[in-house]
């Protein structure tokens, strides 16, 4: 009987410490062995002149997310996680919003119903809190984080989903409470809606003007005013989709006294701007997303971040809705203003591509750093690791297997999302994902994806890493 249920040979594996060349022997699902020679699998993989990596972790994300208004999400959980595999992602974690009104309970349990027997991928719950009642703070979110949702969302702007600055602190209190983690929207509503009024009364009402109404200066204010929040409560943040150099600046300012505030950012504050949104037509509508794309200066500060650490995750921020669709960027309201077009763009197979190829094989980022930001981080910040976002005894066989030199031009019709667009289409990237594994299981070789819906299981998480107490371990 052969001793493993599959061998990866000779592949250079990385994690987000180290580089080495090994056999890796799984056996029921995990990493059982990493050694050279190892004896022989039911079924061996030749990785040879391949880079074996962890699977990625895309700690951001939205499936089949209810808007409240006109439009629908393209993906559910079936095209999401196939596609996200393809692009060498192997755990997902979406949000459970909560609708104003709603139960927090209710809200899960609707999430737990669509994910249920068409997930192909692993994946977890972070939380979207929009309602701070009574009863969602002192009894249904403080259940909800011991039952393992251990990280939630909040929103400084958007009307359906923003909280004032007393229910953020009533949130951060709870969380430092519980040693959960709290992730920030950060941009100031106000700032936002003036514009926004100013602009529409001027007849600027075209997807361009998405970008002006939404400044650099509501998303530094915002930051700023998060981040004095959680230090008079005394407990860590994340910001997510950090844009750009003034918010960068701001987070810069807090770690040098100390602070724990956390940070992401997407590959559209990387490769797109607010040019982008200007596009002939009403074609700007597909770069549509808050906060929006920048300039080539905060392009270069994102990527000075993901260099030096500011940055902890790398994350798509996948929010997909198709765009000649009246459901989705040509819902009818969206003729009248920019700030009725859906928010979002997809990207949960383009996530890591793009990033390997301009940040490994440019030169921005080292392998070991593209790892940290591709999985591991995302796993340690959110209570996932040691069993995803590594290759280590014991962890999950959640693997990519790459081929750093692999050329493909990205096209939408390449791609395996159920969007009608990709906002990257014509770029070119060196490096790309050959074979995905979830749990040993191969679901993407060879340009055939062959895992079935519902094979992907629901994850708990612990208390992640960031608000653990003194010498507290994870289990």
């Amino acid at each position: 009987m052969p001793e493993f249920d599959l061998v990866i040979r000779g592949g250079t594996a990385a994690t987000a410490v180290d580089v080495f060349r090994t056999d890796i022997g799984v056996r029921d699902g995990r990493v059982v062995a990493l050694a050279d020679g190892l004896s022989s699998g039911r079924h061996e993989i030749d990785a040879r002149d391949l880079l074996v990596l962890p699977g990625g972790v895309d700690a951001h994300c939205h499936l089949d997310q209810p808007t409240g208004d006109e439009s629908v999400m393209a993906d559910d959980f079936e095209s999401g996680t196939r596609s996200a595999a393809c692009g060498g992602t192997t755990t997902l974690m979406p949000f459970a919003a909560q609708m104003k009104g709603q139960s927090l309970r209710e809200a899960v349990a609707d999430y737990h119903r669509r994910a249920e027997g068409k997930a192909v991928l692993d994946y977890a719950f972070h939380l979207i809190v929009s309602d701070p009642t009574p009863q969602v703070l002192g009894q249904e979110l403080p259940a909800l984080i011991r039952d393992g949702y251990t990280s939630f969302k909040i929103y400084m702007t958007y009307d359906a989903l923003k909280l004032n600055d007393r229910q953020i602190l009533d949130v951060l209190a709870l969380a430092r409470r519980e040693r959960a983690l709290v992730m920030i929207h950060a941009e100031n509503a106000d700032c936002i809606g003036w514009l926004t009024e100013k602009l529409e009364r001027s007849g600027d009402i075209a997807p361009r003007f998405h970008a002006t109404a939404r400044p650099q200066v509501a998303e530094r204010e915002a930051t700023h005013r998060a981040i004095a929040l959680a230090e008079l409560v005394d407990t860590p943040i994340l910001i997510v989709h950090v844009s750009g150099r003034e918010a960068i600046e701001q987070i810069r300012w807090a770690r040098s006294r100390g602070l724990r505030v956390y940070a992401e950012t997407c590959p559209q504050y990387l490769f797109l701007t607010a040019d982008d949104l200007a596009a002939p037509g009403f074609h700007g509508a597909k770069c549509v997303c808050s906060p929006p794309p920048r300039d080539r200066a905060s392009q270069a500060a994102v990527w000075d971040g993901l260099r030096d650490g500011l940055f902890q995750v790398f994350s798509s921020d996948h929010a997909p809705f198709r765009y000649d669709d009246p459901k989705g960027k040509k819902v009818p309201k969206a003729a009248a203003s920019f700030a009725c077009i859906p928010n979002g763009i997809p990207g949960l197979e383009t996530r890591l591509p793009l990033l390997f190829s301009a940040g490994v094989n440019d030169g921005r980022i080292d392998l070991c750093q593209f790892v940290a930001l591709a999985a591991t981080n995302a796993a340690k910040m959110y209570g996932l690791y040691p069993r995803k976002g590594s290759i280590a005894i014991g962890a999950d066989a959640d693997l990519a297997i790459w081929d750093p030199n692999r050329e493909i031009t990205i096209a939408n019709d390449l791609l395996h999302h159920n969007v009608d667009y990709t906002p990257y289409e014509g770029a070119r990237v060196r490096g790309w994902p050959v074979t995905t594994l979830s749990r040993g299981e191969v679901v993407w070789a060879d340009g055939a994806f062959s895992a079935a819906p519902g094979r992907g299981r629901f994850l708990r998480c612990d208390h992640p890493q960031s608000v653990r107490g003194p010498g507290e371990r994870q289990a």
